[in-house]
């Protein structure tokens, strides 16, 4: 695990953006993070939706009026999922590389990786750290269906396959991304987790979600890299703040008064070096985005900051173990409000760097 990462309050963004063309994509990036630059997802591509862009390899897929489920109900179907553990084994012992299995990414589903990818390769200096993203296990397993409309994730073999699918393919990318020998990070994209717990997941244990979260996490871990999870909502945050999370992005503009109601696991997290990506830029609002300034984004993340400090955090150890980021991705806004949210994500960082480290 590379606990030599330091965040510094440096900015970071989260996953989409509302562009058509890839490379532009990653200049924008560059632009306004280009300490720790991520490769972006382009919702306006259907194969690029949150559920869609990691679905090939998956066993029994099936495509029907454009929508994807799994066809167990298909005579080929146990043939297919027995062909899926038998390349799972295979990579996982080492037999097969990575590289050439089902578990990697394609430029049909994400471009934006291998756009980033490419610039990469051209850079005169290296970034810090790299960014990727990845659905989590929950949200894939709520989002994906079988033929009777039925969540593959009540489905425990499915699920598992789901999991294991999931996490290889994380790992893929930590693997891609270390060639670059710098740090790199795995967000584990999960707005599902805020129905944990309520009566949409009732039957969910939490016995079952910290499982899927281990072996995701390990799978990132055992490629030496950083394994985070981004969450635009409100959740169950003893649930995270108790797994093996390096990195744990939240809302911090519109539900810190939620994490603070965990003050013990919240201290522990942090002294034993986790990592919080305040989501503090407003994204799920356009008066909020418009009204926001950098000084008042400053203003209410010092706030928070003091809240933290005051359940027995060094302030120096909160800033050393902070992130700035937008409360999530940006690919259902407009290109101004886009914009603006990326300017101010830069400018709160700039602003607390300037004034915190004397950079």
């Amino acid at each position: 695990m590379l606990r030599n990462f330091q965040a510094n309050c440096l900015p970071v963004l989260i996953g989409s953006l509302p562009l058509h063309d890839h490379a532009e994509s990653v200049e924008l990036v560059f632009k306004y993070t280009p300490q720790i630059p991520l490769w972006v997802q382009l919702p306006v591509y259907r194969e690029e939706g949150m559920i869609a862009q990691f679905l090939p390899g998956f066993p029994g897929l099936a495509i029907e009026k454009d929508k994807s489920f799994v066809n167990t109900a298909d005579p080929s179907f146990d043939d297919d999922l027995l062909g899926f553990y038998k390349d799972y084994i295979s990579v996982s012992e080492g037999e097969t590389d990575i590289d050439s299995s089902r578990f990697t990414m394609t430029t049909d589903t994400a471009g934006g990786f291998f756009a980033f990818i490419e610039h990469l390769q051209h850079l005169p200096h290296r970034p810090i750290a790299l960014k990727g993203q990845i659905t989590g296990p929950i949200t894939f397993g709520m989002g994906l269906t079988d033929e009777n409309g039925k969540a593959i994730f009540y489905n425990e073999q499915l699920r598992d396959a789901a999991v294991k699918l999931l996490a290889q393919k994380a790992r893929w990318q930590v693997k891609s991304l270390s060639e670059f020998g710098c740090p790199s990070i795995i967000f584990f994209d999960e707005p599902a987790l805020a129905g944990f717990g309520s009566s949409a997941m009732i039957s969910i244990s939490r016995k079952e979600v910290e499982k899927c979260f281990e072996e995701v996490i390990d799978a990132v871990h055992n490629e030496n890299g950083l394994a985070g999870i981004h969450v635009c909502a409100n959740a169950d945050w003893s649930l995270i703040l108790e797994s093996d999370l390096d990195i744990i992005s939240f809302d911090a503009y519109a539900f810190f008064d939620k994490l603070i109601l965990y003050p013990d696991h919240l201290k522990s997290f942090i002294e034993r070096g986790g990592i919080l990506a305040w989501g503090i830029v407003p994204t799920l609002n356009s008066d909020d985005i418009e009204k926001e300034t950098t000084g008042s984004l400053v203003a209410k993340w010092e706030d928070q900051v003091r809240e933290i400090a005051a359940i027995g955090i060094d302030k120096s150890t909160i800033l050393a173990q902070t992130l700035i980021t937008p409360s999530c991705g940006t690919g259902s806004l407009s290109i101004d409000l886009t914009t603006k949210v990326l300017t101010l994500t830069r400018q709160v960082s700039d602003e607390i760097r300037a004034t915190e480290f004397k950079y």
